[in-house]
């Protein structure tokens, strides 16, 4: 499919922060032991996968799954702020953060940013891709990077993408166009 870049979203393991249920937002965040674990199984995961190239956020905990999971390849890998998290502005670092959502789509957080102004902002990385055409890319990131994928992919909007849980799993696939 030379026609499309195939997206592998991954996104950052688990760090202190969601153990502790706290919104990290852009605050650096660490990596937990468990969020140690499953990044170098990430690795584990996607070492014979096809990727071409790894784009991540550009937050601590982003890096640090990148680094775990992939440090020992030479896979070109890329740090992009656009792939960070929602800016709950003051409430970075709170639980509050996380705390009624659907409250945020269209309204920024105090000092922040929107759920709609957050997935724009990356899904303004996506034409940035188009070099990679017929090949398989590596994204991690987070909630927001991982909602505008799945936007762009499916066309769903804000409203019904907030009204979905954000549930793990070890991955997800797109192929864009």
């Amino acid at each position: 499919m030379a026609d499309v870049v195939t997206v592998v979203f991954e996104t950052h393991s688990m760090t202190e922060d969601n153990e502790s249920g706290i919104g990290t937002g852009w605050n650096p965040g660490r990596l937990s032991a468990a969020g140690r674990e499953q990044a170098r199984l990430l690795g584990e995961r996607r070492r014979d996968d096809g990727i071409a190239a790894i784009f991540t956020s550009d937050l601590e905990r982003a890096l640090e799954t990148v680094n775990i999971a992939f440090g020992h390849t030479q896979i070109p890998t890329f740090h992009d702020w656009r792939l960070r998290e929602c800016n709950y502005g003051a409430l970075n670092g709170t639980k509050a953060a996380v705390d009624q959502p659907a409250s945020y789509i269209d309204t920024p957080y105090p000092g922040g940013e929107s759920w709609t102004e957050a997935i724009d902002r990356v899904l303004s990385f996506v034409p940035d891709l188009n070099r990679w055409r017929g090949q398989r890319v590596l994204v991690v990131g987070h909630a927001a990077t991982g909602r505008a994928l799945y936007r762009y992919a499916t066309r769903k909007s804000v409203e019904e993408l907030m009204s979905e849980p954000f549930t793990w799993q070890p991955g997800w696939e797109y192929a864009i166009a």
